[in-house]
């Protein structure tokens, strides 16, 4: 585990008081703890959906600039904030194409939000975990990841979510990232929070990861019975997958009870779900959106 604190402004801070995103990363810098920290967690940095305003990008840059003082940081978590501090998909986040080259020493990065996200050209040989949060993943920065150079990656976790919160491709666009992208060392490969849960869990299944990773991670989206099927014929014949990550899902109460009794794997098929029914239609809803 890394030494951590999280930074944040609260309401007053920037409402009453005037404190800016310029603030928070001077109080990161001048924080007494700072040169013993390995990770930094920054919370809200004023009113984060408002792209008029300076915000993260601030934060960003200043890391950037001032990049020998962060030389020690091998973690951070941009925008940990819940929805009663912002939405999901009202965060506005930042440009992180200088952020690769400045942060050599990183081995982990987290990011909430992805309106207004450009993750540029990513090239970084010690990164092992990669996390992007959101209600929907654009396609701009799915291509990113896709064609990033990371011999190090171990774990990515892609929230990919639903066409009205950012998500603007399909599942070719799922299929293409698996069969393009090219990460040696990776052993989690997590495609996440999405409506077409079954279809990403049939490419991952198909996908030339299949057979080096230890744990899949399809939680957190409409996960049905279709693919928890997939999974029940196919993880068998993969001793090197050691973890299923299902929770959240919309699967029967025997689809569990047969995937749990998958001998040499462990899965989690928590927080069971719903699905909605109007007129006649059924509705299947990710976790994660606004």
């Amino acid at each position: 585990m890394y030494e951590s604190k999280r930074f944040a402004l609260e309401y007053e801070d920037y409402n009453e008081n005037g404190k800016t995103p310029a603030d928070l990363l001077k109080n990161i810098m001048e924080d007494t703890q700072f040169p013993s920290l390995e990770e930094i967690v920054i919370g809200p940095w004023g009113e984060c959906w408002d792209d008029d305003e300076d915000g993260l990008q601030v934060i960003v840059d200043g890391i950037v600039e001032n990049k020998d003082k962060f030389s020690h940081i091998k973690s951070l978590f941009f925008a940990d904030m819940g929805y009663e501090e912002c939405e999901v998909s009202w965060i506005i986040q930042a440009d992180y194409s200088k952020f690769w080259e400045a942060m050599p020493q990183l081995e982990k990065l987290v990011i909430k939000g992805s309106s207004e996200l450009n993750l540029g050209t990513i090239a970084h040989e010690n990164l092992k975990h990669l996390e992007i949060i959101c209600g929907g993943l654009p396609e701009k920065v799915i291509s990113s990841v896709q064609k990033a150079s990371l011999p190090a990656l171990q774990k990515l976790v892609l929230y990919i979510g639903v066409e009205g919160y950012g998500f603007d491709g399909d599942i070719e666009t799922i299929k293409e990232f698996l069969a393009e992208s090219n990460f040696p060392k990776l052993t989690y490969l997590g495609l996440t929070d999405s409506e077409m849960q079954d279809e990403i869990a049939e490419a991952a299944l198909a996908s030339k990861y299949i057979n080096q990773i230890t744990t899949l991670d399809l939680s957190k989206g409409s996960l049905t019975d279709k693919g928890g099927q997939m999974l029940l014929e196919k993880i068998p014949q993969l001793p090197n997958i050691k973890n299923l990550v299902l929770e959240y899902h919309f699967m029967s109460e025997e689809m569990m009870e047969k995937l749990e009794g998958l001998s040499g794997v462990e899965v989690n098929v928590d927080d069971p779900q719903e699905a909605d029914e109007f007129d006649g239609d059924v509705y299947y809803y990710p976790m994660l959106t606004e």
